[in-house]
């Protein structure tokens, strides 16, 4: 039995998964995510203090895992002194407030706990703007349920029309934020798109990276570019798109993304939300597809990318498949073959033939030296437009250094004086 003389820790939660035929594999629950929930409570600054996987035929409609199991989780609860129950599979709004009237402690999902570290960890106004917005539309059809206590005052005098004009009042309220922040989030990728179009004008190549949550994708991108990104080993530890300048080869520049680390089960509102960030994917040249090579799971990893690359639309991207920690990688053969590279962005093998891959992919630019005479200064002006102008130098000639289409090297190949 807990002992009540010791103080409390926040956040001391009993897991719960359902396995079920009747639930889709995004909404069923085994020992592998029960780990990975696990994980997501210690990021979000909690303690795990017992799991419980129930398996039935179907989910039971009104408390999810069955009278029974309701009570044998309560026991648990109680005893272990836990004062949060994390259910793995995502539950209706009745279901959590069923469970939470049962249970007697606060009932949240995995797509609730995900949230929460989102809303901590977002870093940039555009960021918490998408946050927000994921949470209040995952609020707005839980409305009822936090106003149920009214209901069981059975529409006394004085309680029933307050209380439902205060729910309809609350729902307008929620509406009128989720039209604000969705007004933000359109002006946010209005100036996305003026920016995109200036890189498009210099014809600056993009390369984003994807992957499953804690794969490596800040840790390769500090590498890649020697920037120093926070890169823990934690889920979400980056929550905000960094871009950042890479030197793909003497001949090609590129513009390099880390973007959102995905994972199973992701709750929809996110995906929705954070369309203004992932729509960068949309304009990307190159995908970079991280895969922790060291993790047992990381077929089943790579798959929840997979699909979510095709929900966002960007399928079609060519994709390069990056197994990084192969360090610690425990099998007998690294995956190989077209397409696949295996590094560890931590010691930096492998970032060699990594970046010859991505430079057989992007190398439809050249970096080259032009000698403009003066009389066709108006070249000078067509570089700035259609080419990355890095240098200008003013003597016996204009002296340009740039980095150019196919296209733009031919229209100016009398003028080129070198190839860098």
């Amino acid at each position: 039995m807990f002992d009540e003389t010791q103080p409390k820790t926040i956040n001391r939660a009993v897991l719960v998964g359902l396995n079920s035929p009747a639930l889709t594999r995004e909404e069923n629950a085994d020992d592998a995510t029960l780990e990975e929930l696990s994980a997501l409570l210690e990021t979000a600054g909690g303690q795990c203090l017992g799991t419980v996987l129930q398996n039935r035929p179907a989910p039971e409609p009104r408390s999810f895992i069955g009278e029974g199991k309701v009570a044998e989780v309560r026991e648990l609860a109680q005893d272990l002194g836990a004062d949060i129950v994390i259910f793995d599979n995502p539950l209706s709004p009745s279901q959590q407030r069923v469970l939470t009237e049962e249970l007697g402690v606060t009932v949240i999902d995995r797509a609730a706990l995900i949230l929460d570290i989102f809303a901590k960890r977002a870093r940039t106004s555009e960021g918490r703007l998408q946050v927000e917005l994921a949470q209040y539309k995952y609020l707005l059809p839980r409305l009822t349920g936090m106003w149920k206590h009214l209901e069981r005052q059975e529409g006394a005098i004085g309680t029933r029309g307050p209380g439902e004009t205060q729910l309809e009042s609350d729902r307008r309220a929620i509406h009128k934020k989720i039209d604000k922040l969705e007004a933000d989030l359109k002006e946010v990728r209005r100036v996305r798109a003026t920016q995109r179009e200036r890189r498009e004008k210099n014809e600056v190549p993009v390369v984003a990276i994807v992957g499953y949550t804690n794969a490596g994708k800040s840790t390769l991108l500090n590498a890649l570019t020697g920037s120093d990104i926070p890169a823990n080993d934690r889920l979400f530890d980056t929550l905000d798109t960094t871009t950042r300048m890479l030197t793909v080869s003497d001949t090609c520049t590129a513009l390099i993304s880390d973007t959102v680390g995905f994972i199973s089960k992701l709750p929809h509102q996110l995906v929705d939300a954070f369309k203004a960030t992932l729509e960068e994917l949309e304009y990307a040249d190159l995908l970079l597809h991280v895969i922790d090579a060291s993790d047992p799971a990381w077929r089943e990893q790579a798959e929840v990318v997979d699909r979510l690359v095709v929900e966002l639309g960007v399928s079609e991207t060519p994709r390069l498949e990056v197994f990084n920690k192969c360090d610690k990688f425990v099998g007998d053969i690294l995956p190989r073959g077209e397409g696949m590279v295996s590094i560890s962005a931590k010691t930096g093998e492998g970032l060699d033939k990594l970046l010859e891959a991505i430079s057989r992919r992007l190398e439809h630019t050249r970096r080259v030296t032009l000698r403009l005479p003066y009389d066709k200064g108006a070249l000078l002006d067509q570089l700035y437009r259609d080419a990355k102008v890095e240098s200008v130098e003013y003597g016996e000639a204009i002296e340009v250094t740039a980095v150019c289409t196919p296209k733009t090297i031919g229209q100016m190949n009398e003028f080129v004086a070198d190839y860098l």
